[in-house]
């Protein structure tokens, strides 16, 4: 059995609706923004087309931690992934964990840099991968990539306590050879967020990143 651990406190800053406030007023210069709240996996391909740059979004359901070395292994290394990837999200992540006697439980887990993760965009998304969670861009041909089949989606910087918060528990792990940062881990996530669409389905970025 795994579990996911409830860290003690977190900045102020971080609360869901003191994030949502900071992004409203530091993307669309204090305009509300447009929230959604997703399940995941994404059954209903058609609710990609309503994400659009700038959009803050929330996923419930199961997401999946995967970075370097799980995408070497899988799209140059040729080795069939341990999970689904049809409709799946993936978040760019390495988490903190502890052990325990049944498991592993989660501490803390953020958002690693995506671009290192850019050159396997086209291969992700052939795989069916329809949300891909990270860090800053997803590199200069992300747009065309992943228009009409994929959102990319930012999590913002300094909250890995408050992700955490939302990560209900830890159901599967998978290639631990890699090491705990780099191994597979299937999370059980409830309102995971506040995420940034930071490239949407339309083919448009967030200017900036």
């Amino acid at each position: 059995m795994y579990s996911a651990g409830r860290p003690g406190g977190r900045p102020r800053s971080c609360t869901r609706t003191a994030s949502s406030r900071s992004l409203n007023a530091s993307i669309r210069g204090g305009n509300r923004l447009t929230e959604h709240h997703l399940e995941v996996p994404l059954e209903k391909e058609e609710r990609l087309t309503e994400l659009e740059v700038g959009d803050v979004v929330y996923l419930s359901g199961t997401i999946i931690t995967a970075r370097d070395k799980a995408h070497q292994r899988i799209f140059e290394e040729g080795e069939e992934p341990p999970v689904d990837l049809e409709g799946a999200a993936v978040f760019h992540a390495g988490p903190v964990v502890r052990r325990v006697d049944d498991g592993y439980e989660l501490v803390v887990i953020g958002p690693t840099t995506s671009t290192r993760m850019a050159k396997y965009l086209e291969d992700i998304v052939d795989a069916g991968v329809k949300l891909i969670v990270g860090k800053g861009g997803m590199g200069p041909d992300a747009p065309e990539v992943m228009k009409d089949r994929a959102v990319y989606l930012t999590a913002p910087g300094g909250c890995a306590a408050l992700l955490a918060e939302r990560v209900k528990s830890i159901r599967e792990v998978h290639w631990l050879d890699l090491g705990v940062p780099e191994a597979i881990w299937v999370l059980e996530v409830e309102e995971f967020g506040p995420l940034i669409v930071t490239v949407d389905a339309h083919g448009n970025e967030l200017a900036g990143e």
